[in-house]
Order: C-alpha cells, then structure tokens, then sequence
C-alpha cells in the first residue's frame, strides 16, 4: 500500500485496500496514528470542554431498543428516498470541510466512496476541492452546505455554482453565525494548512480572492429568502436544535430541518442532540424531513434516531477516518459496515423496513 504518513506530514497518498473493520469507534484511534496532530484535533474537537461533544454519544445510552423476534419479519431492504435522492439506506454523508486534512483526495474521494455505497454526501462550503471538481468526481446526488458569509455577492454566487454543478438541494447551516471556540484548535493556532486551502475562495490560479469570509452573524426569515430568491432547490435548514427554531424553520419554508448541534464544536453544555430529536419531531410533525446528525457511530444509533423521528441520518468523522485509512475504499467500507450493523437490529427489533423503524417505541432511561 501507499499513502502512510507520520504525525508530521500531511497525507500524500492513496490506499487501496478496503477496511477491515470490527465498529466504527476503533477508527478514531487508527486515524490518530496517521493524521498530523494539529489536523486530528482539527477533525475531532468540540467547543469549551467538549462536554455537548461527550453528551452527543452519551445521549444514546439512555434510550433502549425494545427486541422482537417473533412478528414473522425478514428485512427486506434499508432502500429510501429524501428530497427526491433515492438511497440505498437511510445513513447520508455529513458535510466536512478541508477533506485534504484527512486524504490527498479529498472530497473526490469521499464522493466517489458515497457513490459506490449508494448514497448521498453533502459538500462544505470550505471544502478543498471546489464545489465544481467535486461535483465530477461521482455520479452520486451531492447537496450543498451552504455557510452565509456578509458578502452577499458572494453568497450569491456560490449559491448560483452549486445550481449550475447539478446539487439537488441548498443545507443552510444557521449554527455557525460565529466560530465556537474549538479549544484544541486554540491550543494548536490551527488553520487550514496550503494542501486543504478551501478552493471555493481562491481564484484560477489558486491566489485568495477578495472577498469577505467573516460568517454573517444575523440569521432569520431573511436569510432563508435570499437563498430563495437565487435557487429553485430544495432548502434544508441546518443546525436546528430547539423545536422553537424548529418551527420557525418550516414557517419561513424550510423544505427540510437537519437536527444538529454541529457535532459539538459550536455551544459547549447544551444537550446531545439526539435528546432534543424527539422534541423536534414531535413539533414538527411530519410537515418536512427531518435530517440527523452528531454522535451515530453506530448502526443502532441509526435505528434509535430513525424510531424518534428522523427520516435519514448524516455520519461525520468516522467517513473522514475512513477516507484517511482507505481512500474511497474506507469511505465505502464505513458506509457498508454501519448499513450491516443497520440490518443487524432490524431484524431483531422486527423491522423489515425503514418504514417499519420510524415510530418504533423506544425505552427510556436515565
């Protein structure tokens, strides 16, 4: 194999193996060993003392699948559909910028990895390839997150590009109007090293353009209506973590909400969000889907976040430790490990389809 690197030298090659693996959780540990450290602390930091980072996991060890052996059910398929995207199960790709940090191909190969396991991944705003490049490197149905910074030509443009590279909707993320403060990226003055520069701000000859980056910190109605008025996509708004907000979003003609407190890197000390997933849908009420993310690490989690309410979930670091260790092969075996793990508690919680998850009781403790 190619594409070994030390704890001092960004990665340069690819692999070509796919992963072995045994859970998702191991993962983090074997990325360590190959991913600088400023850049592997960069990828699994949270804000303050990360305590939303910890609850995030922790939040799904209070809820308990009730087990069902005896209701006649074989699965039969983890086959849905969301926004229009047909998938071949309900586990999508969370967006990740800098993808250059984890592997020299990037966000190419996280789509390619996507694409061949039959879903979707949605593209960073600050991702190293342009929305453009990656949006040729897969076949597969890619969103585009979208962060709204104050220049609103800029906005606009960016916006106008993911219409006219084929994205199939807009994610708005509406939790970063500042950057939270990522202590370990303090620690390390960390910022995007030359080989993960985000090309989505550079000009053709890779020079920064002059535009206005500073995140736009006043987000309401009106933002929702600019994206609007400059693309007829489907809009997914994420970041939601509160009903209120919740139903704001879809008063304002969200076609979608992403529940998500961006993986713990934003406010420290708020509760993990698959606590406050029931909630949401229990407010919104089937008016639009709703998206999942921060802390599914397994294909349990995925179950229990589909049983309160979400109709896919979005997997975030464990693909970045995926694409370090195999290129688009890992990202493909991540994707395929948590769908057998899926399929696993499925059939034995008697669930023969997604459809059948959704709605599922589940049992609380605390």
């Amino acid at each position: 194999m190619t594409g070994s690197t030390t704890a001092n030298a960004w990665p340069t090659g690819e692999r070509v193996a796919p992963l072995k693996l045994t859970n998702l959780l191991d993962l983090e540990a074997l990325a360590q060993a190959i991913i600088p450290a400023t850049g592997f602390d960069y990828i699994v930091g949270g804000a303050g003392a990360e305590q939303t980072l910890q609850e995030n996991r922790a939040s799904f060890d209070r809820r308990f699948v009730t087990q069902r052996v005896l209701t006649g059910k074989v699965v039969e398929s983890l086959q849905t559909r969301v926004l229009g995207s047909a998938l071949a199960s309900p586990v999508i790709i969370a967006p990740m910028g800098g993808q250059a940090i984890a592997h020299v191909s990037a966000e190419a190969g996280t789509a390619r990895g996507a694409h061949a396991a039959g879903t979707l991944l949605t593209v960073s705003t600050v991702s190293t390839l342009s929305l453009e490049d990656i949006a040729q490197a897969s076949n597969g149905d890619k969103w585009f997150q979208l962060y709204l910074t104050r220049d609103d030509g800029f906005n606009r443009e960016l916006i106008q590009r993911a219409v006219s590279a084929g994205y199939k909707a807009i994610a708005l993320t509406v939790d970063v109007p500042v950057g939270g403060h990522r202590e370990r990226c303090i620690r390390h003055e960390f910022a995007y090293p030359p080989v993960a520069q985000p090309r989505n701000f550079l000009d053709l000859l890779g020079q920064p353009r002059g535009v206005e980056r500073t995140f736009q910190p006043c987000l309401d109605h009106r933002s929702l209506d600019f994206v609007r008025q400059h693309s007829p996509l489907p809009l997914i708004i994420k970041g939601i973590a509160s009903p209120l907000d919740a139903l704001a979003a879809v008063d304002f003609g969200a076609d979608a909400l992403q529940v998500s407190n961006h993986g713990g890197r934003q406010l420290d000390g708020t509760p993990g969000a698959f606590s406050v997933l029931p909630s949401i849908a229990q407010a919104v009420q089937g008016r639009v889907p709703l998206i999942f993310d921060s802390g599914i690490r397994r294909g349990l989690d995925v179950f229990k976040a589909l049983a309160s309410g979400a109709d896919v979930v979005a997997l975030g670091r464990p693909v970045l430790f995926g694409l370090a260790l195999g290129g688009w092969q890992g990202v493909e075996s991540v994707l395929n490990h948590i769908n057998a793990e899926l399929r696993t508690v499925m059939q034995l919680a008697g669930a023969a389809t997604v459809a059948d998850i959704r709605g599922l009781p589940l049992v609380k403790v605390e």
